[in-house]
């Protein structure tokens, strides 16, 4: 073996160490709360939510400009995939929500075609970290939904009513008469919910830690549920 050789195994060596003492802190404490239903809750399914909750806390302490950021992808029926970036609004055993219109592109895929992927990147922990989840996407409750809208700024409350999402729009300027009007018939009380603005919850059936290193010499462990329900965990070639 080259020294060469040998310098990357060393380094392969310390980082295969600092994994595993990383690994298991969500396993003694300090990891946000979960609450699992019963077909929810795996030992594996927790410890890769405690290594997203580490991950997530170290995103924001490293000072990514918005950790929740995340590339939702969607495919139609015929295959064909679409990819936008949104913002992840809550996250726990049942899954990673974000809110949208139904009627919008992805929303129309995903009623179609309930499936998605997402990607967490935060290039600013070490040599930068990328966690991807896939599986099957379902609506949140309608009171779940409720809850959320309420906590949004008036004026987001309001453009979810102005927007036609992903319709042809004429002009700026049209859109500013929609807002203006929505604002006016609205005036003086609550602004609810558009029936057809909602969330999505990504249930996830495989999620996937990249960690970056020089060389290439990345590490990739992923967590995998099987048609039982039961998750396994194994690490990938980078």
């Amino acid at each position: 073996m080259t020294a060469a050789s040998r310098g990357l195994c060393r380094q392969l060596d310390r980082k295969r160490r600092a994994w595993a003492s990383e690994r298991y802190v969500g396993r003694a404490g300090g990891r946000a709360s979960h609450h699992n239903t019963a077909m929810d809750t795996h030992p594996l399914l927790d410890e890769a939510l405690a290594t997203f909750d580490r991950l997530f806390a170290k995103a924001a302490d490293a000072g990514e400009p918005d950790p929740t950021a995340m590339s939702v992808a969607t495919a139609t029926l015929d295959a064909l995939p679409s990819l936008r970036m949104v913002l992840l609004k809550a996250h726990d055993a049942r899954g990673f929500v974000f809110y949208t219109h139904l009627d919008g592109r992805k929303g129309r895929e995903l009623q179609a075609n309930p499936q998605a992927a997402l990607l967490f990147h935060w290039p600013r922990i070490g040599n930068g970290v990328q966690v991807r989840v896939e599986g099957q996407v379902v609506q949140v409750p309608d009171e779940e939904a409720d809850a959320y809208f309420t906590t949004r700024p008036r004026v987001s409350q309001l453009g979810a009513w102005a927007s036609k999402q992903s319709e042809t729009l004429e002009s700026a300027d049209a859109f500013e008469t929609r807002l203006t009007q929505v604002e006016r018939e609205f005036d003086g009380r609550d602004v609810p919910r558009p029936a057809r603005w909602t969330g999505f919850r990504v249930r996830p059936r495989r999620i996937e830690f990249w960690y970056g290193a020089q060389f290439r010499l990345h590490e990739r462990h992923v967590y995998e549920r099987d048609a039982t329900g039961d998750w396994s965990t194994r690490m990938l070639y980078p």
